[in-house]
């Protein structure tokens, strides 16, 4: 159509073919702007129905907070902080609108509302950049979401995941064009768009403010009436025939589940421990729980029989109590496990286990050059000089005996670290371009410890050249220098690795092995 030796006619087919095209835009760009506006006018008519769930949810809330106000005037309160932020929120954003379409005589008339001139000037200046209000537009949305964060807390994770979803400005306040270009998110999506595009933006984000805080209020709402019936108000009890078994028989114990909240302390308790009846001293009411405080007796099974008396619908719902406990003789003697056989290195910290049968961990006494206690029967033993250390553990008994065992430890030195590259050690084939990037390590081949090994310097030998003494590790300018002069087939050597334990640069490591790297171009 572009020819210079068209005729008349053709000329003019193709001048219509070029204004019928532009006619098809112009009703095109109308359709879209209609369509901008129908979908605002459905926005604002969902908002109108969302508000009015939303207040039915809190009103919920309300009577429950009434009814029971221990539990529920906290999740009132969080609910109504929530109501509040939004409230101020949404109506700032109305605000906005309202500017927009104040200077229009029909504000339906969406075809009109093609220029972006008053965002354009609201909310940038010269080049681009944010204007206050713009500013305020974006700092607006940002506090709006840390204050949702900060009030839900560290719970409803899912909901404060789609809060940062929707309430987003971008990474550092920028996101990404389909150029894959960063530009500020207030330019993206405001600046240049026809107005009736950018007030159905704003009505979408009052939109997500009411979804929001329906998803909160159902979500309070839901967590709080759950946790009545929860399984965290449950724990797993056993049930035995016998307190005891022999080794090779079948275990044919009963896994069942016992409420533990508040809400089920019993009205009555009437228990029996080997045909004595309990007073009141004998046990107290702990949540759903009777914990009993009685003497374990003699050695042997002990029955405890009777009934836990509930109140339902006025009427005494009796509860049938019967189980066995054993009560086994004293002990009179400490078992001290090493948790890496009966040796403990040097310059390593070695986990022990020291605990006495029948004593707890916290009435358990341990000493030993090198001992220190983490927690419980748990302790860490760092040994100094010398082959053997003794390691002794004392405890009282309930009736007062004392008693104390001593066990004796063979005490070894960290094994020879092995030197490597690229984390291999030994003989190691490779291009000259790796070695100059590759790592230079050490590590302990078949040790019970996993340590990390960090590496001051080393010295770099290439056949023909000088030694070259490097600081760190990996091969620096004076021995890639060095490298560049060695041939195919060469053996380069990576010696006297100076290696230290992380953490205990201290303590003195054997002598490192080296490495030999084959230069295979």
């Amino acid at each position: 159509m572009a020819g210079n030796n068209l005729s008349p006619r053709q000329k003019m087919i193709n001048l219509m073919y070029l204004v019928f095209i532009a006619m098809l835009a112009i009703n095109m760009g109308k359709e879209v702007l209609s369509a901008f506006g129908s979908l605002n006018e459905k926005l604002e008519a969902s908002n109108v129905k969302a508000n009015a769930d939303n207040a039915a949810a809190l009103d919920g809330l309300s009577r429950l907070a009434g009814e029971k106000p221990e539990r529920y005037q906290p999740v009132l309160d969080k609910a109504n902080r929530i109501k509040e932020v939004s409230s101020e929120y949404y109506s700032y954003l109305e605000g906005i609108k309202n500017e927009m379409t104040e200077n229009l005589k029909n504000k339906r008339d969406y075809e009109k509302m093609d220029q972006s001139k008053f965002l354009d000037k609201k909310f940038f200046k010269g080049g681009g950049k944010y204007s206050e209000e713009g500013q305020e537009f974006v700092d607006k949305m940002n506090g709006y979401r840390n204050a949702l964060e900060e009030i839900l807390g560290e719970n409803f994770s899912e909901i404060k995941s789609s809060v940062a979803q929707r309430f987003s400005t971008g990474e550092n306040g920028q996101v990404e064009n389909r150029d894959g270009i960063k530009i500020d998110w207030l330019n993206y999506n405001y600046e240049g768009f026809p107005l009736v595009a950018s007030l159905t933006k704003i009505t979408q984000i009052q939109a997500d403010v009411k979804a929001t805080e329906n998803d909160i209020f159902g979500a309070m709402l839901g967590e709080e009436l759950s946790s009545e019936v929860s399984m965290n108000n449950y724990t797993t009890l056993l049930e035995q025939p016998k307190s005891a078994y022999y080794q090779g028989e079948t275990f044919d114990g009963s896994i069942v589940l016992g409420r533990t909240d508040a809400t089920t302390k019993p009205h009555e308790v009437e228990l029996f421990l080997d045909g004595k009846k309990l007073s009141e001293s004998d046990y107290e009411l702990d949540g759903g729980k009777v914990k009993l405080k009685v003497n374990a007796g003699n050695a042997g099974d002990h029955k405890i029989e009777g009934k836990l008396i509930f109140k339902q619908n006025d009427e005494d719902l009796p509860v049938t109590v019967s189980a066995t406990f054993a009560t086994i003789t004293k002990p009179n003697a400490a078992v001290i496990s090493a948790d890496k056989m009966n040796v403990v290195y040097r310059g390593v910290s070695n986990p022990i286990t020291i605990s006495i049968p029948g004593i707890p961990d916290n009435n358990v006494s341990a000493s030993a050059s090198g001992l220190s206690k983490v927690s419980g029967s748990k302790y860490v033993m760092n040994p100094g000089s010398g082959r053997t250390v003794n390691i002794t553990a004392s405890g009282t008994l309930p009736d007062g005996q004392r008693i104390s065992t001593t066990s004796e430890f063979r005490i070894k030195d960290v094994p020879r670290p092995s030197g490597t590259i690229r984390g291999e050690s030994g003989e190691v084939s490779m291009p000259r371009s790796s070695l100059e990037v590759s790592t230079v390590g050490a590590v302990l081949e078949d040790f019970d410890f996993d340590l990390n090994l960090g590496i001051r310097g080393f010295k770099f030998k290439v056949p023909g050249q000088p030694t070259v003494s490097v600081r760190g590790n990996k091969l620096d300018g004076a021995a890639r220098n060095a490298l560049q002069r060695a041939r195919r087939g060469d053996a380069v050597q990576i010696f006297d690795i100076e290696a230290f334990i992380t953490g205990n640069t201290g303590y003195k490591l054997k002598k490192v092995s080296p490495v030999v790297i084959q230069l295979t171009n």
